[in-house]
């Protein structure tokens, strides 16, 4: 059946993620030096206050979609024709797995949990959850499958937040050729950054919903889609990335093939040469153009993904971008003794974080 949300909807059709044009790309020799903003010509200036930061945002967001693409405007916003596809009840909430339509000529699957303790016309904060590098796409993080120490939409429901977790294409139910069907799209990463941001949308249609209430968490690949996420959209308060990221040049000492399937930013092998020198971006401005919303990383200190010595560097980096705001107490670091996981201990000091965050 259709799930009728034409006045929620609606609403989302006319809403907007809180970003401006964009403005013509424009480079940066050092990716890790924050507190500066240049202009066409090359000078530069510091980076003082705020408004001066919000200009450098622009700049990382341009540069962002350089290596991934442009992210779609809001004609491509179309109605999210909510289909609930089966229901289950389970002891603390409903599991209710939905189809909804990101833009034309497609359909994205996704589970959303609703804890079963909201009084009527009650609202609680919600989250978009996103899940690894794994077949079974969104059942793992709803805990139906896959590794416990990853079934974070399962525990995040069980404490009460509302969650969605959306299939990442080509994984799960969710079959998709980036070269067919996403051949509009420069990456795989475009095109999951703006299914996650419809999310949201479906998200704040959702009557159970806090909709100034919303965070999100990924581990592995849905930690650097959870980052790459929020920059693009501010309706996200809170972040969890766990194993996550490292500064390019930190990952596999900057061989960064890794990165550049179609499923992730194919233009860094066919436009970059796979050179950390020549990307666009880096992910100490990701960081920082998250500021001063909260950010917590999981980032274990044997993860032989993403180096632990790289993603302490960023985190100083993006410091310096937060004390604008005297917010460098909204920044947190979990470096637990791991390799690439997501131990039970950091999970349950994220989502203590996550519920102080979006209370």
């Amino acid at each position: 059946m259709t799930l009728k949300l034409q006045t929620a909807i609606a609403v989302v059709l006319t809403m907007s993620t809180a970003l401006a044009d964009e403005p013509t790309p424009i480079s940066y020799p050092d990716h890790s030096n924050l507190l500066v903003v240049r202009d066409a010509a090359g000078g530069e200036k510091p980076v003082t206050n705020k408004a001066e930061w919000a200009e450098r945002v622009a700049h990382i967001r341009a540069n962002m979609q350089l290596a991934m693409g442009s992210l779609p405007d809001n004609s491509r916003r179309v109605p999210l024709n909510v289909e609930i596809v089966a229901e289950e009840k389970t002891e603390k909430y409903l599991r209710r797995k939905v189809k909804f339509t990101p833009e034309p000529d497609d359909r994205v699957p996704a589970w959303i949990l609703i804890p079963s303790d909201i009084p009527q016309d009650g609202k609680r904060p919600a989250m978009l959850c996103l899940h690894q590098t794994t077949g079974i796409g969104k059942d793992e993080p709803a805990g139906l499958g896959g590794l416990k120490n990853l079934h974070y939409a399962h525990e995040l429901a069980e404490r009460g937040f509302v969650c969605i977790v959306p299939d990442y294409p080509s994984f799960g139910e969710y079959p998709y050729d980036f070269k067919k069907q996403g051949a509009h799209y420069a990456s795989g990463s475009m095109k999951a950054i703006w299914n996650n941001i419809r999310a949201v949308d479906l998200l704040q249609t959702l009557p159970q919903v806090d909709k100034s209430h919303i965070g999100v968490i990924g581990h592995s690949l849905g930690g650097h889609n959870a980052l790459f996420t929020a920059v693009f959209d501010e309706r996200l308060q809170a972040v969890v990335t766990s194993c996550g990221f490292t500064p390019f040049h930190d990952y596999y000492q900057g061989k960064l093939a890794g990165w550049t399937s179609d499923r992730y930013m194919p233009r860094i092998r066919e436009v970059y040469n796979n050179n950390p020198d020549q990307v666009p971006f880096d992910f100490y401005e990701v960081l920082g153009a998250l500021a001063p919303r909260g950010l917590l990383s999981n980032s274990p200190i044997d993860d032989n993904n993403f180096d632990i010595n790289g993603v302490k560097k960023a985190f100083q980096k993006a410091a310096d971008v937060y004390s604008l705001w005297n917010a460098t107490s909204q920044l947190k670091l979990l470096t637990p003794d791991a390799s690439h996981d997501f131990p039970e201990a950091e999970r349950q000091k994220a989502y203590e974080w996550l519920t102080e965050q979006l209370k």
